[in-house]
């Protein structure tokens, strides 16, 4: 499938939401884990305005990395942006959990409110992005995460060029990852790791390897939303830096 050739306009747009709502979503179980939600953004992207990575590599994130040989990463997410694309933040490297690391704009769901209002909130928040209610296209399946998280992703159009203020409390970075870039043909890879016999996910982007759970949102949004498939993503594994 030709997906470096898709245009970021409204039949992109009729395309998302027909396949995400082709399929029921599967719903995770709460139980013992608590609600998180994320937002699979939409946006335009030029390979030169979007196209450099400013922020700084954290060479002993790089040496966690399992299964990688390290001199071949830069652990940047430069040359990424060109055509419809989803926004990436790199996480403000002195937050408690997981600093430093790439996500998706989320978080979790706050006592009285719904997933979808949390990320929605979440991207208030972290990007001063407005996202309105019409503008959500679909929903991703559950995700259950290591570190005591269902996640629940919610696939937004984002439009071309959105203002983006993002909170460097909480955000190092924000990066236009483009649809093309997911489908690289080497993508996704996968390694084994002796703390677990399920199969850890890793997607190269740029120069680095991003690891489940964000991987595995961004891989079944490229299945399910991009390609029309129905495949699940929660038997992948992540990495042990993921479960603290």
């Amino acid at each position: 499938m030709r997906t470096m050739h898709l245009a970021y306009d409204d039949g992109l747009r009729r395309r998302l939401a027909d396949n995400l709502g082709r399929r029921p979503v599967i719903e995770g179980s709460t139980e013992g884990l608590r609600l998180a939600a994320v937002a699979v953004v939409v946006v335009d992207s030029d390979p030169e305005l979007h196209g450099v990575d400013p922020g700084t590599v954290d060479a002993a994130r790089l040496a966690d990395i399992p299964g990688a040989d390290v001199s071949t990463l830069s652990g940047r997410l430069d040359g990424v942006a060109g055509g419809p694309a989803v926004l990436l933040t790199r996480r403000a490297p002195k937050l408690r959990d997981h600093g430093g690391q790439w996500a998706l704009p989320g978080g979790r769901v706050d006592p009285g409110e719904t997933a979808l209002e949390a990320a929605r909130r979440e991207c208030r928040e972290e990007l001063g992005l407005d996202l309105d209610v019409d503008r959500l296209l679909g929903r991703l399946d559950d995700y259950p995460t290591r570190s005591g998280y269902l996640m629940r992703p919610f696939v937004f159009w984002g439009g071309a060029d959105p203002e983006l203020r993002p909170d460097p409390r909480e955000v190092a970075s924000v990066h236009r990852v483009s649809v093309r870039e997911l489908c690289r043909p080497d993508s996704p890879r996968t390694v084994t790791i002796p703390e677990s016999d399920r199969p850890v996910l890793q997607l190269p982007l740029g120069g680095d390897l991003v690891h489940a759970p964000t991987a595995a949102v961004l891989y079944q949004f490229r299945l399910v939303a991009v390609e029309g498939r129905d495949e699940r993503v929660d038997h992948f594994e992540q990495p042990t830096f993921a479960w603290r």
